[in-house]
């Protein structure tokens, strides 16, 4: 598995637990208060925290584990990396424009924050799933 595939897939791991974690955190407060009044911004901002630095030792500790098995080939890239990674990045902006549409949609209507602040960290966290999801199929069974 090459440098580019390993970092997809630590970022699908990491991000569903962490987008899961949000939700349930989230969902918990949501039992006992409404749902603009729950406290939403501290357990974003851990997820998002948590997220970026989880995917990050997952991928230097994945990549040492692949470095023992394999020392020359780690963190090489050719031609094919580099376009699978520019179609993750394709697929992931379409989403995050999707995303900032929703965002506009509810600012015009004047949502409350809470809704505002969600829709777009929901459009960021489908984004990466589905980018993630992407590049790993198209290493899996190429890119057509």
């Amino acid at each position: 598995m090459v440098y580019e595939e390993r970092n997809a897939w630590a970022g699908l791991i990491v991000g569903v637990l962490v987008i899961g974690g949000y939700i349930v955190a989230v969902l918990q407060q949501t039992a006992t208060t409404p749902a603009t009044e729950v406290d939403w911004l501290p357990p974003m901002l851990w997820a998002i925290g948590l997220g970026i630095v989880a995917t990050i030792v997952l991928s230097i500790v994945w990549g040492i584990i692949a470095g023992a098995k394999d020392p020359d080939g780690v963190g090489k890239s050719d031609v094919r990396d580099r376009d699978i990674s520019r179609m993750g990045s394709r697929v992931e902006q379409a989403f995050v424009v999707i995303a900032g549409l929703g965002v506009i949609a509810l600012c015009a209507v004047g949502a409350d924050v809470f809704w505002i602040a969600n829709t777009m960290f929901a459009g960021f966290a489908v984004a990466a799933m589905v980018g993630s999801v992407a590049r790993v199929v198209a290493y899996r069974r190429g890119l057509v």
